[in-house]
């Protein structure tokens, strides 16, 4: 199965997910859904079980959130977060559909996950929040992290689409590809915030972009 394929997953692949692990049965889920790209079901897991291996609790605020997956599995993976709420300019349509069939695989799910239309400035964070982005595009990614300093909050990202242009880490193209230039400017921005950085990769066989920048205030 290729990892990085935006077909759907449908039903007619749910014999690919044969096991009991919890992935394999939100992957079930995610098939009977009919409705997510293949691609954003394995981003999303790998993010989150990273994410979840350094951070506990707290609400799962997902900027640029999607379809909203990932909350889902973020609140199945550590019950102790209370709720989730995801912002998108744009949901999908079938975002709810998607919503709809992970409650009914795991209603204690029900209520817990909010998917809202707007901008990501519109959301109040906390400090006992846990932001997390994944493919927020170009300088949007920036926005999600100086939202998280603001209000000192738990953040992770997994940025794409660097617009090389407008961004951070010109002076360490000499060096350094200019997409890492600008991710290692923003793990220098956060640790200068006051921030614990810790920088991991999730497969590159899912997506190329996939430096994941996880951030706690320290």
């Amino acid at each position: 199965m290729d990892h990085a394929s935006r077909n759907r997953l449908t039903d007619r692949q749910l014999d690919r997910f044969p096991g009991e692990s919890l992935f394999e049965r939100i992957a079930r889920t995610v098939c009977r859904a009919g409705c997510l790209p293949r691609k954003e079901l394995f981003e999303a897991w790998e993010v989150a079980r990273r994410v979840r291996r350094r951070f506990r609790g707290g609400r799962i605020v997902d900027l640029a959130c999607g379809h909203g997956l990932l909350s889902g599995i973020l609140l199945l993976l550590d019950d102790s977060s209370p709720t989730a709420l995801g912002i998108d300019r744009a949901l999908p349509p079938s975002a709810a559909r998607l919503q709809a069939v992970l409650e009914d695989a795991w209603p204690r799910l029900s209520g817990r996950v909010e998917l809202r239309c707007g901008d990501v400035g519109e959301v109040a964070l906390t400090a006992e929040d846990l932001v997390v982005s994944v493919h927020a595009c170009g300088a949007l990614t920036d926005r999600v992290i100086d939202r998280a300093i603001a209000a000192r909050a738990k953040v992770a990202v997994l940025p794409c689409c660097h617009d090389l242009a407008g961004g951070e880490g010109a002076a360490l193209r000499g060096w350094l590809d200019g997409a890492l230039a600008m991710d290692v400017a923003r793990a220098v921005r956060l640790q200068a915030a006051g921030y614990r950085v810790a920088t991991q990769l999730i497969p590159a066989g899912i997506t190329p972009k996939n430096r994941l920048l996880l951030a706690e205030p320290g």
